[in-house]
């Protein structure tokens, strides 16, 4: 089911915001929602307190289980995708608030962050109906301060610009548990295996293998998310891995947990 984002103005009412510029939003999605390509007049941190999504922007696609959140600033095209039932909460920073921010370069692109027990809590507080100026305020702050601290998630799928770079990145895309030669995929796209290893390097900052790596473990978050029993050995099996610890090792090392440890906060 696709929709179109409503309008920040038409679904703030009752909810709590501050006096100087930082508005919230807590939204329920159901798995299979899609947020089309839209933009914001605010920079926002958009964050599953439940669930997973898929945030795709120009640079690329994130993964967003519940363990992360991601930041999107002002008027940059975005759509969201719900992979599972979630429950979003949103801050929305005026570009004035964002101006008095010491730190606030840093937040001039797209990125996703592990959130810390701290972050996590700061932004459940925000929401907890309390409603009080000055608490949320310095919550806020706080949520901010912890976002600048930050881990970097590497939950990231850069996407390719190159004509023939992006041929073939979505040629894995659209069967990322395939088995993926980069001399065949060159072929296909009318180039040398050693020219497509170069643009994969320089495009996405990846090689062609570790990309590729990322791709397979996205599509498996993807199915944990929406898939109640998925069997860990046969997902394996089905992303081309030798042995369940071989998938066990490469899902841990891009998302932090084990399969069995991320459907288990799903």
């Amino acid at each position: 089911m696709s929709i179109a984002e409503t309008p920040i103005a038409a679904i703030r009412g009752g909810r709590p915001t501050t006096s100087d510029g930082v508005h919230m939003v807590a939204r329920h999605y159901r798995k299979g929602v899609r947020l089309d390509t839209h933009m914001h007049r605010e920079a926002q941190l958009v964050y599953a307190a439940k669930g997973t999504m898929q945030v795709t922007t120009p640079k690329g696609r994130w993964l967003v289980p519940p363990d992360r959140a991601v930041w999107v600033p002002a008027r940059l095209e975005h759509s969201i995708d719900v992979l599972a039932d979630i429950e979003m909460r949103t801050l929305y920073f005026d570009l004035a608030w964002l101006a008095r921010e010491e730190r606030s370069a840093s937040l001039d692109a797209e990125f996703v962050v592990r959130v810390s027990r701290l972050l996590h809590e700061a932004i459940l507080a925000i929401f907890d109906g309390r409603n009080n100026p000055d608490r949320t305020r310095l919550l806020v702050g706080l949520a901010v301060l912890e976002l600048h601290h930050a881990e970097d998630a590497t939950t990231f799928i850069p996407l390719p610009h190159e004509p023939r770079c992006r041929r073939a990145a979505d040629i894995v895309l659209g069967d990322p548990t395939g088995s993926h030669r980069i001399e065949t995929l060159a072929r296909e796209v009318g180039t040398s295996a050693r020219t497509l290893s170069r643009l994969f390097s320089s495009e996405t900052q990846l090689s062609f293998k570790n990309w590729c790596q990322r791709a397979r473990i996205a599509a498996a978050i993807e199915r944990l998310s929406m898939e109640a029993n998925v069997s860990v050995k046969q997902l394996a099996s089905d992303l081309g891995y030798a042995s369940v610890p071989a998938f066990s090792h490469a899902f841990r090392q891009v998302t932090g947990k084990t399969p069995t440890e991320f459907s288990e906060t799903k």
